[in-house]
């Protein structure tokens, strides 16, 4: 076999990226991206405007969430969704193994529009690649640490293939959402 590990793993990921999830969000407007279809969902939100337990963020916009997941937690936003991909599932995980700034939802600085969080996205995605990438081989197969808790031991081929379905399913579900609003949200013919 000519294939190694490490390119198919990328190749995952970047085929859904190419042809189906970074397709489908381009274009992604302002009103999509804080549209809430349903009442008391979780977003992104001006400092001081947020309604949940926490309000987590940097900068001038904050994220809601809570530190205990509610028995039925609220509905989230694209805004809301995309914070949770660039910061939980990708920056976090990068700085944690591939020497990416620390961050965590407390010290991002989230975006105000649609543009901007596509650009977090995009330089998040990047850095994930490059990370996963520079393990070759052999860095697959290295356990991966104290940063991911009770899978410490657990290689890093194994947080490579996380962090890609968590990819999939969330970018997808900002695609369903962003298929409601369009459905939802047509002029009058």
């Amino acid at each position: 076999m000519t294939d190694t590990w490490n390119p198919l793993l990328r190749e995952q990921i970047t085929w859904h990226w190419d042809n189906q999830l970074r397709p489908r969000i381009s274009g992604l407007t302002d009103d999509e991206y804080f549209w809430e279809p349903a009442p008391g969902c979780w977003s992104v939100r001006p400092r001081g405007t947020g309604t949940a337990p926490v309000q987590a963020g940097a900068g001038a916009m904050t994220t809601d969430f809570a530190m205990t997941r509610p028995d039925q937690a609220p509905l989230t936003t694209i805004a809301w969704r995309l914070a949770h991909v660039i910061v939980g599932v990708l920056a976090v995980r990068s700085a944690a193994h591939f020497g990416r700034a620390p961050t965590d939802y407390q010290a991002f600085e989230y975006a105000a529009t649609a543009d901007e969080a596509l650009a977090q996205l995009d330089a998040e995605y990047e850095t994930w690649l490059a990370g996963v990438e520079s393990l070759g081989e052999t860095g697959l197969a290295r356990p991966c640490g104290e940063a991911e808790g009770p899978y410490a031991e657990r290689p890093l081929a194994a947080l490579v293939l996380h962090i890609h379905r968590e990819l999939i399913h969330h970018l997808s579900e900002v695609c369903l959402l962003r298929d409601l609003y369009l459905h939802t949200h047509k002029e009058a013919s």
